[in-house]
Parts: structure tokens; C-alpha cells; sequence
């Protein structure tokens, strides 16, 4: 089996860089790392993970924790994170929480017991994972959330800026004339404690708008909780004149009540989503959204992530927001 010295002798070049090609491969000039991936490839290389793991205490590996694999966002965020952390020469662990801290927490022992060398997780809901995750990072895993913070989080985390898209999203339907907005979802400080369900109360009050308690119900934020939850609100004697998703799942559910309900889009109801999803762009309306800069945040996450593991010893809390983007289509309009 070759080895580490053999790789550097055939491509005429240091040990120290044949390492440098394996481990950060964005550190080398182009010409030099191809000719140590040369070698690699001429002599069936490959690194042994196992005893690098022994030497250091970690591997080169990244866990990756997200709400669920399947959603769009999470799926293009997990390609973004993936691609970034290979660039980099290092390996990358991916599980799901389903939303949920206590499978959070089972994934956590799971991939510490490959001794992962850093994290970057959409944490799930409740505190039943985050002693685990603060004894992680005293043992020198670096931690990064992004997309939803624990309260009083003492990670580095990426964010979407929730309160200014929200209000944007808010005022963007008043300036139409609406006056009767239900948000597809209410915020519950223990059981959906998300910030866009939050910051929508706020919007509204702020504008000068209230949110009648009939438009109030706590759902988990589901495709299937919104599909319910969009029957129940057009059901009422006095329906709102327009529907806010705080997540493109949530929109596709609310758009398929209204078909379903025969609810003319904008016409009757005007509809609002976060997310730039393929089929809020080729249903008829399309449909007006949040678009967030997935890959912006990712590449964000991973270089706070990279910072913290090269830098060890300063426990630097680096906290990042990135702006949503309005896109105005054809699903909002004056209402009736």
C-alpha cells in the first residue's frame, strides 16, 4: 500500500505538501496540487483515516444536522455545505433532526463517536440537546447553527435577517391594501419557537395592523399542518384577504387548499411564501416570495466553521444575517 512519502517522492514534491494536498488542498497552487492528485491517482493513494483520527483525537470530518433532508432549502443548503467542505479535504457526516432535540441528540453521540471535527447544525426544537452540544464544543468541536438559533444560543451562527424579510413581507401586503393578513402558523415560545412567527405579530403591530385571534392557531411548520390550516382560515365567515407562509413548504400546502377550496389566487386571496421553490415560479398564478441566499449562507457557516477549527484556543462567537429578497410576481394584488 503506498504511502503519504511515496505520493511526494512521484510528484517531486515535500511530504509536508503531499500532506497539505490531502488535508487543505485549497492552501496549494494550482500546479502543485495537481501533480500530488496526479501522483495520488497513479498510485491508488489513500489516506488512512483511522490513524490520522488516533494521532490527532479528531477526523477530518464535518457533521452536517438539518431540519429535513427532503425541503429544498435544507437539500440545496446540504450541496453548498458538501461541496465547500470536500474543497477543503475534509469528509462530511449528514443526518436530520426532524425538527426534534431529542433525535438531535441521538445524531450528536452518533457523530461524536467519530470524533467529528466541527458541526454545523439547524438546531431542532427544545434544550434536550444543547448540554450535549455545549460539552461537544468544550471538548474542541467547533459549532455553528444556522437557520434557527436555540434561545440565548452561545454559538456562532448564519441567519436569514427573519425580521426584516417579515416586515418587508408585511408591508408589501398592506401597501396593497390589505388589512386582514393570517400568518400560516402562530409562534409558541416552547413549541414552535421560530423567529418569522414572532416577528410577524410585531410587523403587524408595528404597521398599524392587528391579527384577529380567529387567524391564530400554533401548527407545526409541515406542508400538511398548512394545508389544514388554510381550509380552516378561508372556512371563516370573515376569511383573510391574504395568506403569509413563513417556509416554501408551508406555501405549497396553503396552495393546494386554495385549488382545492376553488380560491382564486390573487383575485380572492392574495398569497405570500418564503422561499424561491421551483413550483412557486411555474403554477398559474406564480407566486410572490422570500427568496433566501441559500448558498451565501452556507459558504458563510463554513468558513466561520474552518476560522474556529483552525483557531482553537480564542472561543470567538461570530453571529451573521444575510437579507432575504423580495420577488413580486402575480399572487398579490388589491383585495376585493
Amino acid at each position: 500500500m503506498s504511502t503519504i512519502n511515496d505520493v511526494a517522492k512521484h510528484a517531486g514534491v515535500s511530504p509536508t505538501t503531499a500532506k497539505r494536498a490531502v488535508r487543505t488542498p485549497h492552501l496549494l497552487a494550482e500546479d502543485t496540487l495537481k501533480r500530488v492528485q496526479r501522483a495520488i491517482r497513479d498510485l491508488n493513494y489513500e489516506p488512512d483515516q483511522v490513524a490520522s483520527t488516533l494521532r490527532s483525537g479528531q477526523s477530518r470530518t464535518i457533521g452536517l444536522i438539518v431540519g429535513n433532508i427532503v425541503e429544498p432549502f435544507f437539500a440545496e443548503l446540504t450541496r453548498e455545505i458538501a461541496s465547500e467542505v470536500q474543497r477543503r479535504g475534509y469528509a462530511l457526516l449528514i443526518a436530520d433532526n426532524e425538527y426534534r432535540a431529542e433525535l438531535e441528540l441521538e445524531h450528536l453521540k452518533n457523530m461524536n463517536g467519530y470524533r467529528i471535527g466541527g458541526l454545523i447544525a439547524r438546531s431542532g426544537y427544545g434544550d434536550a440537546s444543547l448540554d450535549y452540544l455545549q460539552q461537544m464544543q468544550s471538548q474542541g468541536v467547533a459549532i455553528v447553527e444556522i437557520d434557527y438559533i436555540k434561545p440565548s444560543s452561545p454559538f456562532s451562527h448564519v441567519m436569514l435577517d427573519n425580521r426584516q424579510s417579515v416586515y418587508d413581507g408585511v408591508a408589501y401586503l398592506k401597501g396593497l391594501g390589505h388589512r386582514r393578513i393570517a400568518p400560516i402558523g402562530t409562534y409558541h415560545e416552547t413549541i414552535i419557537p421560530e423567529e418569522r412567527s414572532l416577528h410577524f405579530t410585531q410587523a403587524m403591530n408595528e404597521l398599524g395592523l392587528n391579527v384577529p385571534d380567529e387567524f391564530r392557531e400554533v401548527i407545526r411548520f409541515t406542508e400538511a399542518e398548512a394545508h389544514r390550516f388554510t381550509h380552516t382560515l378561508m372556512a371563516l365567515p370573515e376569511p383573510p384577504t391574504a395568506l403569509f407562509s413563513f417556509t416554501g413548504n408551508m406555501g405549497m400546502g396553503a396552495y393546494r387548499a386554495l385549488r382545492e377550496r376553488g380560491v382564486r389566487v390573487p383575485e380572492e386571496v392574495s398569497l405570500l411564501t418564503f422561499d424561491n421553490y421551483t413550483w412557486t415560479d411555474i403554477v398559474d398564478p406564480p407566486i410572490d416570495v422570500i427568496e433566501q441566499p441559500i448558498k451565501e449562507m452556507g459558504l458563510a457557516a463554513v468558513d466561520i466553521l474552518f476560522d474556529a477549527i483552525k483557531q482553537k484556543d480564542r472561543q470567538e462567537v461570530v453571529r451573521r444575517r444575510f437579507p432575504g429578497r423580495l420577488i413580486e410576481r402575480c399572487s398579490s394584488a388589491p383585495p376585493r
